[in-house]
C-alpha cells in the first residue's frame, strides 16, 4: 500500500496520507493527573494498493491535509501513555458532508455534524487498552478507517498493566484491519454495502508486509515487516507489552514466533490465569488483547540463540496475502532479538 499517495475526491479537498502515531509507546509514572489536548480532523481520500487498486478511506487525522489510518494514538502532550485520572480535551473538525461519531466504549460518545467542529472533554478513570472509533453507520465507518487506539496505565505504575500483573519494560500498540474495496466504495457513494464481505487486503498499523525482494521491502514507510511502529525490537529480558486491537470483521489468531506470549487480558477483562501461548485468539469486531512478549532465549533454538529475527503473522490464511495472491503482503511483522 502506498501510504503517501492519497488523491482527491469531489468536495473532500486534497489529502496526503501519513502513518498514524501507533506503535511503540513511552510512559512515565506520575503522582498527579494531567490534562491532554488533542485535535483531530475527519478527512477522506484514496490509497493505491499493492495490485494497483485505488481504495477509499476516511480517518481521524492530525491535520486538514492528511488522512491517518489508523488515527493517532491518544497520548499525553509529550507522547507518553495516559494514566488513570487524566483528562483529555478533544477538538474534532469534521471536514466532510456527513455526520460522524467519536466513540470510546464506556468513556465517551459524541456526534460531530457535517462541516462542523466540536470540543468536549472526558476523563480516563481505568487502566486499559481502548479503541476509539466512529460508531455511526456501524460497522462501515469503522472499517473504512475511522479508528485508533488509546493506552492507559494504572496510577503510579512503572511496569504493570494492572495491579498484580506480570511486569514489562516497554509497550507497543498493534491495530489489525481488513479492507473490502467494494464496501469502501459503497461508503464513498453514501450507500450501505449490499454485497458479501470479501476482505482483499490485511494491514497491521495501516501497512501490509513486503517480502524480501518485493518493491518497497525494508522501506519502513510502506513495509509492516520493518515499520518501527510494528516490529518489536528488544534483547533478552526486554519484556514487551503488546496492546492488540482488531477493527476488522474476521476473528484472528495472532502467532508470534520465537517465544510464547503471556496472555493477560481479553476484551478489557483480566484473565483468571495467565497462559503462555504461541497463538492468541483475537475476536473480530473490535476484539482486544493485552499480552507480554517476554524476549527470552528461544527454547527451540540450537545452539541457543540470543540474537535473531522471528516473524509475527496471523493464522487466518487469507490474511497473509493481498488481493488473494500476493503472499506475504498481509498483516505481519518481525520480532528482532538484538
Amino acid at each position: 500500500m502506498h501510504r503517501r499517495e492519497f488523491l482527491k475526491f469531489s468536495g473532500a479537498g486534497m489529502a496526503t496520507t501519513v502513518l498514524g502515531g501507533v506503535g511503540l509507546i513511552g510512559w512515565q509514572p506520575r503522582a498527579h493527573a494531567v490534562t491532554v489536548n488533542k485535535t483531530f480532523y475527519i478527512n477522506q481520500g484514496v490509497a493505491t494498493m499493492i495490485d494497483g487498486t485505488d481504495v477509499f478511506f476516511k480517518g481521524f487525522s492530525s491535520s486538514p491535509g492528511v488522512v491517518n489510518v489508523p488515527g493517532e494514538l491518544i497520548t499525553t502532550d509529550t507522547g507518553k501513555a495516559l494514566q488513570e485520572g487524566d483528562t483529555v480535551n478533544m477538538t474534532i473538525h469534521n471536514t466532510l458532508s456527513t455526520t460522524h461519531n467519536f466513540t470510546i466504549d464506556g468513556v465517551v460518545n459524541k456526534s460531530i455534524p457535517a462541516r462542523q467542529s466540536l470540543s468536549f472533554s472526558f476523563v480516563v478513570n481505568k487502566w486499559g487498552s481502548y479503541l476509539y472509533y466512529d460508531s455511526r453507520n456501524a460497522p462501515y465507518n469503522r472499517l473504512v478507517g475511522l479508528h485508533g487506539g488509546m493506552a492507559v496505565m494504572p496510577k503510579g505504575s512503572s511496569n504493570q498493566l494492572y495491579p498484580g500483573s506480570l511486569t514489562f519494560v516497554q509497550q507497543y500498540c498493534w491495530i489489525f484491519s481488513e479492507i473490502d474495496p467494494v464496501w469502501h466504495d459503497a461508503v464513498r457513494q453514501g450507500r450501505t454495502p449490499s454485497t458479501a464481505y470479501v476482505p482483499r487486503y490485511f494491514t497491521l498499523n495501516g501497512l501490509g508486509g513486503r517480502p524480501p525482494g518485493a518493491p518497497g521491502a525494508h522501506d519502513p514507510n510502506i513495509d509492516a515487516i520493518t515499520d518501527p511502529r510494528s516490529a518489536l525490537h528488544g534483547h533478552i529480558g526486554t519484556r514487551t507489552l503488546v496492546r492488540m486491537f482488531n477493527v476488522g470483521m474476521a476473528d484472528q489468531s495472532v502467532h508470534a514466533h520465537g517465544n510464547h506470549m503471556e496472555w493477560l487480558t481479553l476484551n478489557g477483562q483480566i484473565r483468571p490465569d495467565v497462559w503462555k501461548k504461541d497463538c492468541l485468539y483475537l475476536d473480530g469486531k473490535m476484539g482486544r488483547i493485552d499480552s507480554i512478549y517476554p524476549f527470552e532465549v528461544p527454547p527451540d533454538s540450537w545452539p541457543l540463540a540470543k540474537t535473531s529475527t522471528y516473524p509475527m503473522h496471523l493464522h487466518t490464511e487469507m490474511s497473509q496475502t493481498a488481493a488473494g495472491g500476493y503472499y506475504m503482503f498481509g498483516a505481519m511483522t518481525d520480532i528482532y532479538f538484538e
